[in-house]
């Protein structure tokens, strides 16, 4: 038994935050099995294996330069021809920064309990110039097209099911989107987490992406939303996000799959309520 000193003892002292909770995951390693413990419950309880998270140095002929590549997937599943979705960073991140809101995690426990079927995220450096080609011979775009589906092949992944953006990564989802269309490569899904949609250019002339304003229009995903095609789309975002009026306008033109405009800001505290609703997303559409 426990007494009632004790337990106001742990609350009090934060140890509770290790009850029925998986520690959370770092990006740069793979994971051993978490354990978690029960009050009242003598002995350790095993709890859901974390991530498995690798990350390897390659190069990229269209960006000019090397670049990481991680790959997060649930420990214990086949990873042979494991279905994956291309995980794009924010602006200023990282392939190691690019996963929020404990991704990992709710992947693991989703697979394990049987919510989702298994898939992965593959994520790669693509710099901060909204995931398209604007400096010459730079061009991450290309990377994510041509380069990525090639090291999944040689680390015995499946070809990308899908694609998730985080901000900044949720314009460059929406662009990943037009641009399989236009190869008649229809993308499966299409996650945009509070997509960076910025409404003037003004505003995003200030972030040096684009050559000019033309350039800008010609790729902007809100002024472009007949070459998008049918792919699923998710889109995610609070409403006090800084760039929530351009996200109501992308809803509201293109009626995507998933519409969701909860409380919350541009941060992970927000991204940590929606996760779970984009991994069920992302998981009704993973290909049998």
């Amino acid at each position: 038994m426990v007494s009632r000193r004790a337990v106001l003892t742990a609350l009090g002292g934060g140890a509770l935050t290790a009850v029925g909770v998986t520690a959370g995951l770092h990006a740069d390693a793979p994971f051993g099995e978490g354990l978690r413990y029960a009050l009242g419950v003598a002995g350790r309880v095993p709890a859901v294996q974390r991530a498995v998270v690798r990350v390897d140095r390659v190069h990229s002929r269209h960006r000019g330069r090397g670049v990481d590549l991680l790959t997060v997937v649930p420990p214990g599943v086949p990873t042979e021809g494991l279905p994956m979705s291309v995980l794009l960073h924010g602006r200023f991140g990282t392939a190691r920064t690019a996963a929020v809101g404990r991704m990992q995690e709710v992947l693991v426990t989703a697979v394990h309990r049987g919510s989702v079927p298994p898939f992965g995220f593959v994520a790669v450096d693509g710099g901060d110039h909204y995931w398209h080609e604007n400096l010459p011979g730079d061009d991450p775009m290309a990377m994510l097209l041509e380069e990525v589906p090639a090291w999944l092949a040689e680390r015995g992944f499946g070809a990308p099911f899908a694609c998730t953006g985080v901000s900044m990564g949720g314009f460059g989802a929406l662009l990943y989107c037009r641009r399989k269309h236009e190869r008649r490569e229809p993308v499966g899904a299409i996650a945009a987490i509070a997509p960076a949609l910025i409404t003037s250019w003004r505003e995003m002339s200030k972030r040096k992406a684009f050559r000019d304003e033309a350039q800008w229009v010609s790729l902007d995903p809100l002024r472009n939303l007949d070459k998008l095609g049918d792919a699923p789309i998710g889109v995610w975002a609070g409403d006090r996000d800084h760039f929530i009026e351009g996200t109501r306008r992308f809803i509201i033109g293109a009626r995507p799959a998933v519409a969701s405009i909860t409380p919350g800001g541009h941060d992970d505290a927000y991204y940590r309520g929606i996760v779970p609703d984009v991994i069920r997303f992302l998981g009704r559409r993973v290909p049998r």
